[in-house]
């Protein structure tokens, strides 16, 4: 019982410390004062996506900044959405159809490469089909962070809010990614971005040769290519209201599961350090809650543990309600202690599926 006791406190010990560093990190942040406006290449790839670039595209043209231009990048669809773009005309957006795809590159990064090749402007600044922007203000936001010493800007992507538990937990799960990969970034140790609000420059884009070293890898077009090209000094973070852009949680379990396993099946190629610092935090997670059960079950007092887990649950809820109000978007905090547990279960089964999984798709390849 002893042994159970000091595993599990050593475990949310770890807890502590990383959260302690999240709330640091997010009360050390302050925004950059604003540069002179850059102009700015909008990216958005699509296939089979009519109804989502009919609600999305006018959105995006409706954006109250000096000078960009928007790139749909349509991959093979099939849809109506190739009449709607063929008919859609404004002087600020570009198309580009993909009727092929080569066989060594995956279906998302053939497609976003042909798009960064089209682009105007050095700035890029990419999202997904399945996005909307919370305001039009959206692109003035983000490239507030564009200076001399960035290549990168990384924002922060939503799920928007529905009822059920499955929106919950979804909503959850992303705005605890969030806090880790802005904070990681704040503090100087940026390891990946989320493509639906990312921006970077198409010259960082082509002096890394692009995705070249991960081609024949589904996913990671943007965590992977982050993870690589990222460093303590060229990286922003733009956090607030009007820099979030919204996205459409999945509506069923399988296809969020296959979703996140993929996205975990690209960590895989995360640097080293990043897969210790990572691996360190989810191990004391899923390994505290595995501990509690059986030692609630044998200890003599269930006072110890029952505290221990009490700080590191205060210190979760607030972290959690700090950061999604500062970030823009206010989450239910005191929803979290339940779902962190949830969380650690879903996390044990997923990654053990992702270390299993070779073969993962992008839609249709």
């Amino acid at each position: 019982m002893q042994l159970l006791l000091l595993l599990f406190s050593l475990f949310v010990l770890i807890q502590i410390i990383y959260l302690g560093l999240y709330l640091f990190a997010i009360y050390k942040h302050q925004p950059l004062a604003q540069s002179p406006p850059k102009p700015v290449s909008v990216i958005v790839c699509a296939h089979n996506e009519e109804e989502n670039l009919r609600a999305l595209i006018p959105l995006l043209l409706s954006q109250k900044y000096p000078e960009f231009e928007v790139i749909v990048v349509d991959d093979r669809s099939d849809d109506g959405s190739v009449d709607f773009l063929r008919n859609f005309e404004h002087p600020q957006l570009r198309k580009v159809r993909i009727d092929y795809r080569p066989d060594h590159i995956a279906g998302k990064k053939f497609a976003l490469t042909l798009g960064i090749k089209a682009a105007k402007f050095d700035w890029l600044l990419l999202t997904d089909a399945d996005c909307r922007p919370k305001t039009d203000h959206w692109i003035n936001t983000m490239s507030k962070c564009f200076s001399d010493n960035t290549s990168i800007v990384l924002g922060y992507s939503p799920y928007t809010k529905s009822a059920g538990f499955l929106n919950l937990f979804i909503r959850y799960e992303s705005l605890f990614t969030a806090i880790q990969y802005l904070c990681l970034a704040i503090l100087g140790k940026p390891y990946m971005g989320v493509g639906r609000n990312l921006a970077y420059r198409k010259s960082l884009f082509f002096d890394n040769k692009g995705f070249r070293s991960h081609l024949d890898v589904v996913g990671g077009d943007d965590d992977l290519f982050i993870n690589e090209t990222s460093s303590s000094t060229n990286v922003e973070v733009c956090i607030g209201e009007e820099a979030i852009m919204y996205t459409r949680p999945k509506v069923n379990w399988n296809d969020f599961f296959h979703q996140k396993i993929r996205h975990l099946a690209a960590g895989k190629n995360y640097k080293f350090s990043d897969k210790v610092i990572l691996g360190l935090f989810h191990i004391s997670l899923v390994g505290s809650w595995l501990i509690f059960v059986p030692l609630m079950a044998v200890s003599n007092t269930i006072y110890v543990p029952l505290s221990i887990l009490l700080m590191k649950s205060i210190l979760l809820i607030w972290l959690f309600n700090t950061a999604s109000r500062k970030l823009g978007e206010p989450f239910e905090a005191w929803k979290v202690p339940f779902l962190d547990f949830i969380f650690s279960i879903y996390y044990l089964v997923a990654g053990l599926v992702a270390l299993q999984t070779n073969k993962i798709r992008w839609k249709k390849t």
